[in-house]
């Protein structure tokens, strides 16, 4: 029987094991990090979700301005019932839609994979105008000796996909948004195909369909095209509102190994795999039917977003070994381990074709 066993540690990163980035605010979420092995270290990069310490009769969020020479945090306020805040995470201001919070990416690390230490400074903070409203959910794909991430630029123009890259986890380079809005959840594949990177992303669809994961190639990593839509949401419990794919595809004999979440009833998050052909990914093998991983913890069901797993980082252990960390309720970080066999034993297990 395939199996995911959760880690007797969990949840291994909460609120209390980081401090604020400045004074006036408060951490309210570690959540959803981008995963690799960088020399002997596991290298969380753990999306820090901050809110401001309210007043009363108010409502405050952090934002960024890029008006004067350099950045600067502003605090923008509502009095309490002017708007509503039945999502915890955004709401609508007139014409606009802001976050109730502001994300950062840190760094957490360890020697063993389950206890992490975070870095005392953000890795990567709001430092350009389609960032103004912070930088989230990124994603880890190592090409040749360079780390790139993916993540979510946000701003008051909506969301897109930006580029980052580093070399030491120390320094990094930006290269700017590769994907318009509304675009999120992107992952890159570890090597060309073809003579091509490959990226998948999810844009958003209101009107025809549902966010679905799609498919994508660039010659330099900046510029993308050639895109197709590879999976859509089953119409299930697990799936029914969208679908975004999760971390780097495992290469394996059978396939490109690929994790996706599931937003279905009731908002819950689960986890599901596809199976992608190695020399052409628009081709899906196999895909699972039902999730392989839902909330069920305390931690999972329970937090500033309930009933959430979400996982953008894994690592593949040289003996195959596979260490699942995921966002719990927007909340916490937890990790899971499993094998690359029981992962393609759910796929042969529950396999669907699309």
């Amino acid at each position: 029987m395939s199996e995911i066993m959760r880690d007797s540690n969990n949840p291994i990163l909460t609120i209390n094991d980081v401090t604020p980035s400045m004074d006036g605010i408060e951490v309210v979420g570690v959540f959803n990090p981008a995963a690799c092995k960088f020399q002997d270290e596991y290298i969380l990069v753990v999306r820090v979700a901050e809110m401001c310490i309210q007043t009363e009769g108010w409502f405050k969020i952090p934002i960024m301005n890029f008006t004067g020479e350099r950045p600067q945090l502003e605090i923008k306020s509502w009095k309490q019932g002017e708007i509503n805040l039945s999502d915890p995470r955004k709401f609508w201001a007139g014409p606009y839609r802001y976050l109730s919070s502001i994300s950062h990416l840190r760094l957490a690390r360890s020697t063993d994979g389950v206890h992490f230490t975070f870095s005392d400074n953000p890795f990567m903070f709001a430092d350009l105008t389609n960032e103004a409203f912070g930088v989230e959910d990124a994603r880890i794909t190592q090409i040749g000796d360079t780390c790139y991430l993916t993540y979510t630029a946000v701003s008051i123009n909506s969301f897109g996909v930006s580029l980052a890259g580093t070399v030491d986890f120390q320094t990094v380079q930006r290269y700017g948004m590769i994907l318009a809005p509304e675009n999120k959840d992107s992952c890159l594949f570890p090597e060309k195909i073809n003579g091509k990177y490959v990226a998948l992303h999810r844009p958003s669809s209101d009107n025809f369909g549902r966010p679905s994961v799609w498919y994508c190639e660039s010659p330099d990593l900046l510029h993308w095209g050639n895109h197709s839509c590879l999976l859509a949401p089953y119409e299930n419990q697990w799936e029914r509102q969208k679908i975004g794919v999760g971390p780097q595809p495992l290469k394996t004999s059978d396939g490109w190994l690929v994790m996706y979440h599931g937003c279905g009833d009731d908002s819950v998050y689960s986890l599901h795999l596809c199976l992608l052909d190695l020399n052409d990914p628009r081709k899906v093998l196999k895909r699972t039917s039902e999730p392989v991983f839902v909330p069920e913890t305390d931690w999972e069901k329970n937090g500033f977003f309930p009933n959430v797993v979400f996982c953008n980082g894994w690592i593949r252990e040289p003996d195959d070994r596979v260490l699942i960390y995921y966002g719990a309720a927007d909340s916490c970080i937890c990790v899971a381990e499993t094998t690359v066999n029981d992962l393609m034993g759910f796929l042969d297990r529950g396999k669907s074709k699309r």
